[in-house]
């Protein structure tokens, strides 16, 4: 009986002539897009600061916002009667810090502590004292107000012929945060560099090109989840205390040098994001329990400062993008009543990485798939708004060759370098979702 040819019967046909390799020169790399955030980053804005700590200026517009509270229980007031003996105020937004002469005039409402019962108007007569008032009921019923209620100011009122009320002013805060130093080397020897290879047909090249995406990614995890000991003033600048104190405390390595390090955008949310309120920050969403009630009250809130376009970049783990996925249609967990939650087919941005749309009542997430949102971070979803975030190069990203320090290496040792940060302003109109099992 004939037998077939046994390539293997030969070990030298076996080991040295049989050509394995369909595509000998290609090499096929697991993960693609690795670095979106810092791409949109970059292509937002990119700035050159002065110095490697830099700040920046911030503005909230007070009319947001302006109201205060009272700290003591006042007498109950009459119609057009005026409040006997002044009562203290607090909780102050919006407005002069102090009271003054600005404040006489203002016509406010006066709600319970909660605000939820509208108990009359009232207009500001007289401030007494840097930190007590009187006021006029002006409405058609006795205004009986309480401690703890919320004056919410409506405008101002002034008498004919009077003069111009007393002027206040509002200050510009300031944010800080540092560049940092990337250092991503490689290394082959003499003659391993010039050895000819299957894969790729240069070692060093394709060291150059893994050790290229390595400091991106490096980058982006920084960009995101990166500390820093000197602060960012992001603590006080969403109200009127005053600026977190500036410090060039920085950390050092075990010679003493100096470490700088950038403040990510993930750990600024975590350490001054609000977990609750009008200006919340962060969520917390349980995958068991979460309803589509739930989730229309959280975009409210997240595109409370609505972008000129409609639409925020979601920066998402596979886990996120898992969950937000299974919202879809009558069957997904937010289509109940006749709710129906759309989310687009994947599309490719110009900036060269995929993504996909969730549609909700108050605008449009671009939900962005995100490598290094992995591990436990793997169900967060980061939302930016990219105007306000900006990259800052203090050093631009350089290819250094010839680093080595022993020259009696036989081989090359180049690096990568690069001292860079991100420029993180108005906390609140970023937001961190958390989805928990």
């Amino acid at each position: 009986m004939a037998t077939g040819k046994n390539l293997s019967g030969s070990g030298v046909l076996y080991t040295d002539r049989r050509d394995f390799y369909i595509s000998p020169q290609v090499v096929k790399e697991l993960w693609t897009d690795v670095t979106p955030f810092t791409t949109v980053v970059a292509n937002q804005e990119q700035r050159t600061p002065n110095d490697p700590t830099f700040k920046m200026f911030e503005h909230r517009n007070p009319w947001n916002k302006q109201e205060f509270s009272l700290a003591a229980n006042p007498a109950s007031v009459a119609s057009k009667a005026e409040l006997g003996s002044a009562v203290a105020v607090d909780g102050i937004t919006g407005i002069s810090s102090t009271v003054d002469g600005s404040w006489v005039g203002l016509e406010c409402e006066v709600w319970d502590s909660t605000k939820t019962t509208l108990r009359g108007h009232a207009l500001i007569t007289v401030a007494s004292s840097t930190t007590e008032i009187k006021y006029k009921n002006i409405g058609a019923a006795a205004l009986d107000a309480a401690d703890n209620d919320v004056f919410i100011v409506v405008g101002n009122a002034h008498g004919e012929g009077t003069e111009a009320p007393d002027s206040w002013a509002d200050e510009l805060k300031v944010v800080y945060n540092t560049t940092q130093i990337f250092k991503t080397p490689l290394q082959i020897t003499g003659t391993l560099e010039a050895a000819a290879l299957r894969g790729e047909s240069s070692e060093l090249a394709r060291l150059r090109l893994q050790k290229s995406q390595e400091h991106k990614i490096q980058k982006e995890r920084a960009f995101l989840f990166g500390d820093s000991p000197i602060g960012t003033g992001l603590a006080d600048s969403r109200d009127d205390a005053s600026n977190e104190s500036f410090s060039d405390g920085y950390a050092t390595d075990a010679n003493g040098n100096v470490v700088r390090t950038t403040k990510g955008i993930v750990t600024a949310l975590e350490d001054y994001g609000a977990t609750s309120g009008d200006d919340q920050n962060v969520f917390t969403v349980s995958e068991a329990s979460y309803s589509y009630s739930s989730f229309v009250d959280d975009m409210e809130k997240v595109f409370q400062y609505v972008p000129e376009a409609g639409m925020k970049m979601a920066f998402c783990g596979m886990g996120a993008m898992s969950y937000w996925s299974k919202m879809e249609g009558s069957s997904g967990f937010a289509g109940n009543s006749g709710w129906n939650v759309n989310i687009s087919t994947s599309e490719r941005s110009s900036m060269g990485f995929n993504y996909r749309q969730l549609e909700t009542p108050h605008g449009v997430l671009m939900l962005i798939p995100t490598p290094v949102l992995r591990g436990p971070y793997n169900k967060h979803m980061v939302v930016v708004s990219e105007e306000n975030l900006f990259h800052a190069t203090y050093r631009p990203p350089v290819y250094q060759t010839n680093i080595k320090t022993d020259n009696a290496f036989d081989g090359v040792k180049d690096q990568y370098m690069s001292d860079e940060g991100i420029g993180i302003t108005l906390i609140e109109s970023h937001k961190l979702f958390k989805i928990t099992d």
